[in-house]
């Protein structure tokens, strides 16, 4: 235990539910380019048309002013995020649940809460785990609410890299198998429609310089977009709700292979990377 540290993670309680709103349009714009990223036919899209459910994750980025930018490329510690005393964050986990899609045209926002911060140790040092809740809202209606969980570690030693989770194989048996390649081109694309600038999607250089990865690390939201994608265009029925647990980094570049089996009204999914080793795993419900 680390009295000093403790102090630090108690001394941010008064953020625990503080609320952030954010406001967006769901242009049209903006879903055909979506569309496009993720090879679907962006003229099937027009005004009023409704989203596949799990889209919603693709807007109300933040829009924070570029002097409010850290040296890592997201916001600075209190700007959007509490001021957590560790420099790296990673996502971990998600639980979702959707009632309904949202539509081409309509405005809507974006209710994010801070639920917990969580201070822990491992073979690594400190850890704190932070817990937001994202309610989205349109037309006076709850739309999905999306709580998720990022991991914040401390930084690494100049020439050292960074710890990586033991390798677990995939599961074998997946009902169907499709394989993406992270281009850097996809990652920018995914990236610039979220307003997401974490240099460790594009600067190679501060990935393995600062962060100590070996190479540019991919978006963990655009992987479990991808895994959505794949399951939703082998199953059908309505998505109603989604687990994730993020338990390895993909690497740009590199081809991902997504797969999953069926189970009543359920999926389990997953992302395995070029050598096999699973990397994100997924819980799907369907009513």
């Amino acid at each position: 235990m680390d009295a000093d540290f403790e102090q630090s993670i108690a001394d941010l309680e008064p953020w625990v539910g503080r609320q952030r709103i954010t406001e967006d349009e769901i242009g049209l714009s903006t879903v055909r380019r979506i569309a496009g990223m993720l090879n679907k036919d962006p003229q099937a899209f027009e005004a009023g048309t409704e989203l596949p459910p799990h889209w919603f994750t693709l807007f109300f980025g933040e829009t924070v002013a570029q002097k409010d930018i850290g040296a890592d490329g997201h916001p600075k510690p209190g700007v959007v995020l509490p001021p957590i005393p560790l420099p790296r964050r990673m996502a971990a986990g998600r639980r979702v649940t959707i009632n309904r899609p949202l539509k081409v045209g309509e405005a809507a926002r974006k209710v994010a809460e801070v639920v917990s911060i969580v201070p822990k140790y491992g073979s690594t040092g400190h850890m704190a785990i932070l817990t937001m809740r994202h309610t989205i809202e349109a037309g006076g209606e709850v739309v999905a609410v999306d709580e998720f969980d990022a991991f914040y570690r401390g930084a690494v030693a100049p020439g050292e890299k960074s710890a990586a989770a033991n390798i677990r194989l995939a599961p074998a048996g997946g009902q169907w198998q499709d394989q993406v390649e992270l281009s850097n081109a996809l990652v920018f694309r995914y990236s610039a429609l979220t307003w997401n600038a974490h240099r460790i999607h594009y600067d190679a250089d501060y990935t393995r310089g600062t962060e100590g990865y070996p190479e540019l690390v991919q978006n963990g939201g655009l992987t479990m977009q991808l895994i959505l994608d794949s399951a939703l265009a082998h199953h059908g029925g309505r998505l109603v709700s989604y687990t994730a647990r993020l338990m390895r980094p993909l690497w740009v570049g590199n081809t991902v292979t997504l797969s999953g089996i069926r189970d009543g009204h359920s999926l389990d999914c997953w992302a395995a990377d070029h050598a096999g080793a699973l990397c994100v795993r997924m819980g799907l419900e369907f009513a």
